[in-house]
């Protein structure tokens, strides 16, 4: 699957769960890590987690490669790394804390 394809995937599953403020942010000419990052709000912990863990079910169910998932635990902050795409899915509060949109400073996709 091409990086904008998986990129829309991961954008219809978080929209699946309700995901709140999705952001895409085109990151390929700042990172060699991956090309998109996709990034949503949940409205409580358990929002967040359920919101990530769709996101790997269905990639699983998909055929996709998985490469990491981290911050379960907390569901603060979950992040899926899928490669091309990276989802970050956070509280509210830790979005504004974070501001990843601004560190990357890019041009929404």
């Amino acid at each position: 699957m091409e990086s904008a394809e998986l990129k829309q995937f991961v954008i219809d599953k978080i929209e699946d769960l309700k995901a709140k403020d999705i952001v895409t942010l085109a990151v390929a000419e700042q990172s060699n890590m991956t090309d998109y990052m996709v990034v949503c709000s949940g409205t409580s912990k358990t929002h967040v987690k359920a919101i990530a863990e769709n996101v790997v079910l269905e990639c699983k169910r998909a055929g996709l490669s998985i490469i990491g998932v981290e911050g379960r635990e907390s569901s603060e902050w979950v992040l899926v790394d899928l490669g091309d795409v990276i989802l970050h899915v956070m509280q509210d509060k830790t979005r504004d804390f974070y501001e990843l949109e601004k560190l990357w400073s890019a041009k929404p996709a």
